[in-house]
């Protein structure tokens, strides 16, 4: 097993990736590895299983990216049977892992596909059987389409777990157990987790052979790149508070605990004047994409997200993360910090505290392994703007920009022997105009 510190410095082809992936790096200014890529490139592209501790921002999403696409060149993947696949617990992880693997795919000729839910179903089907060689999943689509006989993984060469932490703690390990299952014997495994409890042991022990296991010195990494505090408050005052850190310069983000909460937040963001996204569970997918694009393009931008929304948000540039709520634990604690202070940059954290809720904060950053400073703030005050950068928003209400009509219309699978149309409705399912489908009445 190593431990990565600051080793000396190398570069990737010095790794002995494939020249077409250097160059394609190279082009995209990507010149030098970070550790964890520094230590398992070379284990995994001789052929090893590797087990990846290190928290998000590390560099992971390469690690294993380059070493999967080096091992997969020069092979053809059979419609509907892809030879690399990558498990990831969020559409949005999923879309932001294809982001980076996709042109580097491109460089070697092969095509990556996103295959999770909320999005397209008839595209990823037609994708399948035109033979791609990559699958950037969701457990629950990818196993939708295993169930209904769309794609095997019986040439399946490499399967990663990105995130597997998160996986467990979303309830997702049977599914990824299914998945694994049904994959090619003796094929190769990565698995990159920031923790191996709530079952993800289990899995290192059941699906990797001998691993070699590499970990990030800076398991959370967030403790040494990160100013962290706590502002003590009047309940009074939060409103006032937030509104005025949110106008500030920079990408910003807040997290709360429920999705009525968000909504509640941003609204007060936007009647003072800021303009925000918001992202949860009860937006549709295309709203959450296209509000997580917009998050990424501007130099200053404010996010309001919930925890399991957030699990997919690896956005570069965040300078600021609010625990407008309290974090249910430390682990929540750690992972939503971890959204600053990545790939080597430095970030603030700040939670907003009130005197009742202080005891129970100091309790979390204690578990968390983090010593914030904590001091009493009213709006506007000095300390407040020299450590956030707070400023008085404008107060003119925003008008909130509607989505364009979506005009496609939705897949609904195979006809069936009367030759009607198969329809169904989940949970989640409705037109798209928001309203829930008309029951046929019995006669």
């Amino acid at each position: 097993m190593s431990l990565l510190t600051a080793e000396k410095q190398t570069t990737f082809r010095e790794l002995g990736l494939a020249s077409a992936l250097v160059n394609a790096l190279d082009a995209q200014g990507i010149t030098s590895p970070f550790p964890i890529q520094a230590a398992t490139i070379p284990d995994a592209i001789a052929g090893h299983d590797i087990l990846g501790r290190g928290q998000t921002g590390s560099g992971k999403t390469l690690a294993f990216g380059l070493a999967l696409l080096h091992n997969i060149n020069g092979a053809k993947a059979k419609p509907r049977q892809p030879i690399a696949l990558v498990l990831a617990p969020t559409r949005e992880l999923a879309q932001q892992i294809n982001e980076v693997l996709a042109p580097l795919a491109r460089a070697i000729g092969h095509d990556s596909v996103v295959i999770a839910g909320g999005m397209p179903y008839g595209k990823q089907v037609n994708a399948l059987k035109k033979g791609i060689s990559i699958l950037v999943a969701t457990p629950g689509r990818l196993i939708d389409l295993l169930e209904k006989e769309e794609l095997r993984l019986d040439e399946l060469q490499i399967a990663v777990l990105d995130e597997a932490d998160q996986m467990a703690d979303m309830g997702f390990l049977p599914a990824v157990k299914q998945i694994l299952n049904q994959a090619k014997k003796g094929g190769q495994r990565f698995l990159f987790s920031a923790t191996l409890d709530r079952g993800v042991d289990g899995l290192v022990r059941q699906y990797l052979r001998e691993p070699r296991t590499h970990t990030v010195k800076e398991i959370e990494g967030t403790k040494a790149k990160s100013d962290h505090y706590v502002f003590v408050l009047n309940h009074a005052d939060k409103a006032d508070i937030s509104n005025q850190i949110a106008a500030r310069d920079g990408k910003s983000i807040f997290f709360v605990r429920t999705k009525r909460g968000a909504d509640k937040l941003a609204t007060s963001f936007s009647n003072a004047g800021v303009r925000v996204g918001t992202l949860h569970g009860g937006k549709s997918q295309a709203v959450r994409t296209r509000t997580l694009a917009r998050f990424k393009d501007q130099e200053s931008a404010v996010l309001v997200a919930t925890d399991v929304a957030a699990r997919g948000i690896h956005v570069d540039g965040i300078d600021l993360v609010v625990h407008f709520d309290a974090p249910a634990d430390h682990k929540d604690y750690l992972h939503r910090s971890g959204r600053t202070a990545r790939a080597g940059k430095t970030g603030r954290v700040v939670t907003l505290a009130t005197h009742k809720e202080q005891r129970t904060i100091g309790g979390i950053t204690t578990r968390a392994g983090v010593e914030p400073w904590v001091m009493a703030v009213k709006p506007l005050d000095e300390k407040l703007v020299s450590i956030t950068g707070a400023k008085q928003p404008s107060g003119i209400p925003l008008v909130e920009e509607k989505a364009p009509v979506q005009t496609q219309k939705p897949y609904r699978g195979p006809r069936s022997q009367g030759g009607k149309k198969r329809k169904k409705y989940g949970n989640d399912e409705r037109r798209f105009d928001g309203s829930a489908p008309r029951r046929k009445r019995s006669r």
